[in-house]
């Protein structure tokens, strides 16, 4: 048994906020969180005082590729599979690094759980997955496969068009091939469903099988996208086949369609911000957005897009949106129960609550501030950093 003491526990559920707080865990689940005289713990467990300090949930980022595109090796690493425009029957797990170092900085830096994608390189890029940051083995760090990576806008003009030199070479090229996948996907459960039924013989396919799935609503669709006319062209698609579980990734000009948003009850995942108008479809790009979008009743979560941002900075996006208009009050939901609900993953990390996982965060001061630094962090009950002993990975001494 474990226990975080006198916290000023953030639950991020209906309880708010617990001054001088308990959170108390066992086999890496919580088992009781509350107020001091509401919780017992028993005299045998391994305690740390948090003095007053802020305890979290473990921060979720919504859109990374920590674990996919390495440290130190070129940007593409194992995240963009670049041998055809459509690639829906490959999966990240298959290129999940549990030892990257993208990582390390991550749960040190109190992000616990991070949603491993695909690039953007592809029009339908591959199966994502939420993932823990901490771990031996990618498989026991898998939450859930939790989408279907697609993507509009100049990454794969220039990777197919401009490099390779076939389709797509422009938006509507990317529009087309995004809508021929969907059809060729209604084909092939309309050929399998026919096969079931005692019809033809029946081969099946990797990529269709989970295409498939988007299609038939068990997959949602996540969709790199940051000029709103390419936001307004995946809405006319999804539209089209009756796609409704979907997310916006980046949402750069997303403020410019708050209201679409809303009507259609999509979230948006916003960022990276602190970016450089690198691309024509970043001309627009601003801290704002979120503010702008979270105003208007959308569902938000902030990301880094690591390694673009360092995955360990999360939280100081969350910071600059504070500056530029998000509510203090909505900012932790964006870094943690948002993103747990749009991935799917509610039920297991986002909030401090009983029966979640143990992943846990203890501040040496106000999560946002930029002086801040995650003191203790805690993935499934492992303590997996601790600021007042070192840095290293308690796995392993000799690991880094």
């Amino acid at each position: 048994m474990q226990a975080i003491l006198n916290g000023d526990v953030r639950t991020v559920t209906d309880a708010g906020t617990i001054d001088g707080g308990i959170v108390l865990f066992e086999d890496g689940k919580i088992v009781a969180v509350g107020a001091e005289g509401d919780v017992e713990v028993p005299d045998d467990a391994e305690v740390i005082d948090a003095r007053g300090k802020p305890v979290t949930p473990g921060l979720v980022e919504a859109h990374s590729h920590a674990g996919m595109g390495e440290w130190g090796e070129p940007e593409d690493g194992d995240v963009n599979e670049l041998s055809d425009p459509v690639t829906p029957h490959v999966n990240a797990l298959d290129g999940f690094h549990p030892r990257d170092e993208h990582l390390r900085h991550a749960y040190q830096g109190g992000v616990t759980t991070v949603s491993a994608r695909m690039g953007s390189a592809n029009v339908i890029g591959g199966i994502i997955c939420s993932m823990k940051t901490y771990g031996d083995i990618a498989d026991e760090m898998l939450i859930r496969e939790d989408g279907m990576k697609a993507s509009m806008g100049e990454n794969p003009k220039r990777f197919h068009g401009d490099q390779k030199d076939r389709q797509p070479t422009t938006r509507p090229g990317i529009a087309a091939t995004l809508r021929q996948a969907f059809m060729d996907a209604e084909d092939y459960i309309d050929r399998r469903e026919k096969a079931a039924e005692g019809g033809d013989p029946f081969e099946r396919d990797l990529g269709m099988e989970n295409l498939s799935r988007v299609i038939e609503g068990d997959l949602p669709l996540r969709v790199h996208a940051h000029r709103a006319d390419d936001i307004a062209t995946v809405f006319r698609i999804t539209d089209e086949f009756g796609i409704s579980d979907l997310s916006i990734e980046h949402a750069t000009e997303g403020h410019a369609l708050a209201e679409e948003f809303v009507k259609r009850d999509v979230p948006a995942i916003v960022g990276p911000s602190f970016y450089s108008g690198a691309k024509y479809e970043l001309s627009n790009i601003t801290f704002e957005t979120p503010g702008i979008l979270h105003d208007a009743g959308v569902t938000i979560a902030i990301q880094t897009d690591a390694p673009v941002l360092p995955q360990e900075h999360l939280d100081v996006c969350v910071g600059l949106a504070i500056r530029e208009g998000l509510p203090e009050e909505a900012a932790l939901r964006t870094v943690t129960r948002n993103p747990a609900e749009i991935l799917g993953i509610e039920d297991r990390v986002g909030t401090l609550e009983e029966g979640t996982d143990a992943d846990l965060v203890v501040w040496d001061g106000e999560p946002f501030d930029i002086t801040a630094d995650a003191q203790h962090v805690f993935v499934d009950g492992q303590h997996a950093y601790d600021a007042e002993r070192d840095d290293r990975d308690p796995r392993d001494e000799y690991a880094w």
